[in-house]
């Protein structure tokens, strides 16, 4: 049970899951949070929508958010050919994992984000730079590793609930790949406030 008093997803019999319910409780903060995790997840950029998840699924699961690294992890499965195996790789032993070398500088400098921005030295920024990270790849990293530090202290927080079940998140994620966070969150809201 959330620690405050959330939204109840009829659907559900119960508030809606993980950071759904807080953006359903106060919707003028779930804007923006939901528009710059658009920018960074789904704008343009070198980086594959896929890579971008795989940073976000990686922070979720060092910081212990269930529903982020679970839905995140989901979508980045679903934008990678349904590769499961390589997600779940990617947040518990991503230096073995099957990723290019740059992938791996960039988690590395996401995890280190994920423990605090200073522990990001100069040396981690060279070591992607010599596997062809671009500056606003290496800029783009950590706003995405800051950004989910934020979305799973807000899920965790508030002691919001997840779903065990996988197929739920499948079927979310493959919602998200074709309409993004925004439309998705905006539907879970126009539905709280019927």
């Amino acid at each position: 049970m959330a620690y405050i008093t959330l939204p109840i997803a009829e659907q559900l019999g119960r508030e809606f899951p993980g950071i759904v319910g807080p953006m359903t409780f106060r919707p003028e903060t779930a804007a923006p949070i939901n528009d710059l995790v658009n920018i960074l997840l789904r704008g343009e950029s070198t980086l594959t929508p896929g890579e971008r998840e795989l940073i976000a699924t990686h922070v979720s699961w060092r910081n212990d958010c269930f529903f982020c690294q679970t839905i995140h992890g989901a979508v980045a499965a679903a934008q990678l050919g349904h590769d499961e195996q390589l997600v779940q790789t990617v947040k518990t032993d991503w230096i073995n994992a099957d990723i290019s070398p740059k992938m791996k500088a960039l988690l590395n400098i996401a995890g280190k984000v994920q423990i605090g921005g200073k522990q990001v030295i100069e040396d981690d920024v060279a070591a992607a730079r010599a596997e062809g990270a671009t500056d606003l790849e290496i800029h783009d990293t950590v706003l995405i590793a800051a950004v989910f530090c934020m979305c799973n202290r807000y899920v965790d927080g508030l002691n919001t609930w997840a779903p065990t079940e996988m197929n739920i998140y499948r079927a979310n994620a493959a919602q998200i790949v074709a309409r993004g966070y925004s439309a998705v969150t905006e539907t879970a809201i126009a539905k709280a406030s019927r």
